[in-house]
């Protein structure tokens, strides 16, 4: 359609909105993991999901949830990779808070190990590890990837 941007075309909306079904933490040449980070106290947390690719990737959607258990608030975000590559929302829905990253069209993420952080306002309640998941969904080599896991620590 003329005038429309590529990254907002059909395609590119179902590849960021609907990821193949993730099996595990390693899926091919992509791996992860989850882990609170150890800053973390009792009215602050962060949780990280760190990313590991032997190819490089020509599409990536991060997507980490921490359940609202009570005085969840977002406080930030970060990546290990430059931020004009991403599309970043965090939203409130079904009972979490969303972190969301998606690769625009056109960039890429060169192999390598990278962190995906999500910081939150956590109340006076604390939390527990078991109370957050995260997906990933990834091309490489023209193959699709996913990965899935919970936090620790």
């Amino acid at each position: 359609k003329p005038g429309t941007p590529p990254s907002t075309g059909p395609e590119a909306s179902a590849t960021a909105t609907t990821p193949p079904p993730a099996s595990d933490v390693q899926d091919g040449p992509l791996w992860s993991n989850g882990s609170v980070d150890p800053s973390s106290n009792d009215f602050w947390a962060q949780s990280d999901v760190t990313l590991k690719t032997s190819e490089e990737l020509t599409s990536l959607t991060v997507v980490l949830k921490i359940a609202q258990t009570g005085g969840v608030s977002s406080t930030g975000a970060w990546r290990a990779l430059p931020e004009q590559d991403f599309t970043f929302t965090v939203v409130e829905k079904d009972g979490f808070l969303v972190y969301t990253w998606v690769l625009k069209q056109g960039r890429t993420v060169p192999a390598g190990q990278w962190v995906f952080a999500a910081q939150y306002d956590r109340g006076r309640s604390g939390r527990n590890a078991g109370n957050g998941s995260y997906t990933v969904a990834a091309t490489a080599g023209g193959e699709r990837l996913a990965v899935k896991g919970g936090f620790t620590g």
